[in-house]
């Protein structure tokens, strides 16, 4: 086993969540929505852009990480600090339910209902006279504009950087956590691709969902990694087997 399986676990729950954002599945969905004939090979471009940009932000982290790490030996595993995380994950679990309100809810619908920026994207990178790097532009713009909310994928190379045993097997885990993250975008792609009429109507429901759920998808993030958090320190602390 390259990595210990409690590890793995919430690894897997990391690049599920993951695998719910803005980048790998709601520009997706957008995508697959566009009227016409169906391109197979924009999909896979876009969805391979993003999967390479996220492996590059995740190096990035990782080699920031084990340096951090190296530097501060054992600070980390000592109490106040698994204290500080116990702390900060029931935070984050406590404001991912406190602010998703039924109000914040409407109020973020409305204002997906408003926007045009997703249309104008999807017109550019779709459109019949529209070259690859316009696809390409848009799945970078997406990961980047995710780069300052990306809680989950923060844990995730956190827990690569300490549970593997060498740099090599952190890439491959790396690389098998972005494959997981972009899955459920190539298997509706697949979907869309094979049985159009069995998917078309699931697909623009599931848009119509993503689009009003943006606001309270991204708490839920945000709650599921205070809880990993919270989780993580109390079974350090041994106040659970």
């Amino acid at each position: 086993m390259i990595i210990p399986g409690e590890a793995a676990g919430a690894l897997l729950l990391l690049a599920l969540t993951d695998s719910l954002s803005f980048g790998t599945l709601l520009v997706p969905v957008w995508l697959l929505m566009a009227p016409g004939r169906m391109r197979p090979g924009r999909f896979l471009l876009y969805l391979g852009t993003v999967g390479v940009a996220y492996f590059a932000v995740g190096i990035v982290l990782m080699a920031g990480g084990g340096f951090l790490l190296k530097d501060a030996s054992g600070l980390l595993d000592s109490t106040p600090a698994l204290v500080i995380q116990l702390l900060l994950g029931a935070t984050l679990l406590f404001l991912s339910f406190a602010l998703d309100t039924k109000a914040a809810r409407a109020q973020a619908a409305e204002r997906g209902a408003r926007s045009g920026r997703l249309r104008r994207w999807r017109d550019q990178a779709m459109g019949e006279t529209s070259g690859s790097a316009a696809l390409m532009g848009l799945a970078v713009s997406a990961v980047v504009v995710e780069i300052a909310s990306m809680l989950p994928y923060l844990a995730a190379t956190g827990i690569i950087t300490t549970q593997t045993a060498d740099p090599p097997t952190a890439l491959l885990v790396l690389a098998l956590y972005c494959l997981v993250m972009i899955a459920p975008a190539l298997v509706l792609t697949a979907g869309r691709l094979f049985a159009r009429r069995l998917v078309a109507e699931p697909l623009r429901k599931l848009d119509s969902w993503l689009t009003r759920s943006a606001r309270s998808t991204t708490l839920w993030i945000i709650g599921i990694v205070g809880f990993l958090l919270a989780v993580n320190a109390v079974k350090a602390l041994g106040w659970i087997v």
